[in-house]
């Protein structure tokens, strides 16, 4: 079943930003729409979803430049931004879709501005 954000079905556990055992040595840990956002001080990790066009990435701090993020209305996305990889910046109508970007709803507003300030923080490129 598709885990709709305007459901109200928190069960995605879109924004949980407990750090669990999975990651143990994980700043932040954000589960998003279209996968897991995992922050180390030495690199970024995305595991995504099954359904998803990308494959799993990790970005090391010294690559990322910096970080897109935006609230949106209904859903919002974090980009990471790293060198030698086109910034989407999206449409008039649409979020930006590359292998460095994760959608959320609103529930995951608060991780994705602590994962933000996390990446910022440690990122060295």
């Amino acid at each position: 079943m598709v885990n709709l954000p305007w459901r109200g079905d928190d069960s995605g556990g879109d924004g949980d930003d407990a750090v669990d055992e999975t990651y143990p040595e994980a700043l932040v840990v954000c589960e998003f729409q279209d996968g897991t956002l995992v922050v180390y001080p030495d690199r970024v990790e995305i595991h995504r979803v099954d359904r998803s066009r990308f494959d799993d990435r990790t970005v090391p701090a010294g690559e990322i430049t910096g970080v897109d993020l935006s609230m949106g209305i209904t859903i919002g996305y974090l980009q990471i931004e790293q060198a030698g990889v086109q910034v989407d910046s999206g449409g008039l109508l649409s979020d930006p879709v590359n292998p460095n970007t994760v959608h959320f709803s609103r529930g995951g507003r608060d991780c994705a501005k602590e994962a933000r300030e996390e990446i910022l923080a440690h990122a060295q490129g």
